[in-house]
């Protein structure tokens, strides 16, 4: 077999199979890097307070590497155009979130950004924004999805920074704080609500096993293009030893047919 494998045109599938087994375990490569997950920043980065104009650019996505960052801005709220999101739960009671514009100073076209202020139970206790220079420090959390469907007069399904910037008319970040600390001249504001202190996510990696199935789908193909050019190899050196063979079968039969001393004639008498 190592006579036909040596000939060109095997050599040269041989280097063609090689080279489709190397694009198929690289693909398989891939795969099992993107099976696996990146998980969050780590906290001790996250809990590090950092300026909001420092992280997050307005009209830009809030990428993973971001959320979940302490942040600080100051600014001033804008009172008027305050909304209340329903079906919000704190220590398993509903209440809402009390979610105000926030026009952060310093922002890239004037931009602003929704802070959730607090928690309340009842939508007549929602209170009104201070008003005035305000600081805010509180976690950079990306927006959520719009719900469809009607809802009461004041408040929205989900804390949507698209659906929101449509209702106030206003460029916004499309990430929202929750304030775990309001001050005023370094005073702390009492707002009469409960704060929403969202913790940091757990450091945690997750794998996505479709990913792993296809990484090794990609190795079998690998191996089976090579395994495909070895039997194409063995049946065509299969072949070649028939031919020989019947080549040498027929080669017996003409000496035998002719022996020495005789002629065509005779052998057919």
């Amino acid at each position: 077999m190592l006579k036909t494998a040596l000939k060109p045109r095997w050599i040269a599938g041989l280097l063609f199979a090689l080279a489709i087994s190397t694009v198929f375990v690289l693909l398989s490569e891939w795969q099992f890097s993107a099976a696996e997950s990146e998980g969050p920043a780590p906290a001790e980065d996250t809990e590090a307070v950092r300026p909001l104009t420092g992280v997050l650019t307005p009209g830009e996505p809030l990428y993973g590497s971001q959320a979940d960052q302490m942040v600080t801005f100051t600014g001033s709220f804008d009172p008027e155009d305050q909304v209340l999101i329903a079906n919000r739960l704190l220590d398993g009671e509903e209440g809402y979130w009390v979610v105000t514009p926030f026009d952060v100073d310093g922002a890239p076209q004037d931009a602003s950004i929704p802070v959730v202020r607090g928690w309340t139970e009842e939508q007549g206790d929602a209170g009104t924004a201070p008003s005035g220079e305000i600081t805010v420090t509180g976690r950079l959390l990306p927006p959520e999805a719009p719900i469809a469907g009607p809802v009461p007069a004041g408040t929205v399904a989900a804390l949507s920074s698209a659906e929101l910037g449509n209702i106030w008319d206003k460029p916004l970040y499309s990430a929202f704080v929750t304030a775990h600390q309001t001050t005023a001249n370094g005073a702390p504001v009492e707002s009469g609500l409960q704060t929403v202190t969202v913790a940091p996510q757990p450091q945690e990696t997750t794998i996505n096993w479709l990913n792993i199935f296809y990484a090794v789908e990609w190795v079998v193909f690998a191996g089976f293009s090579v395994f495909l050019w070895w039997r194409l190899l063995a049946d065509s050196h299969q072949r070649s030893l028939e031919e020989d063979e019947y080549e040498d079968d027929e080669y017996e039969d003409d000496e035998y047919d002719e022996e020495p001393g005789t002629t065509s004639s005779e052998v057919k008498n």
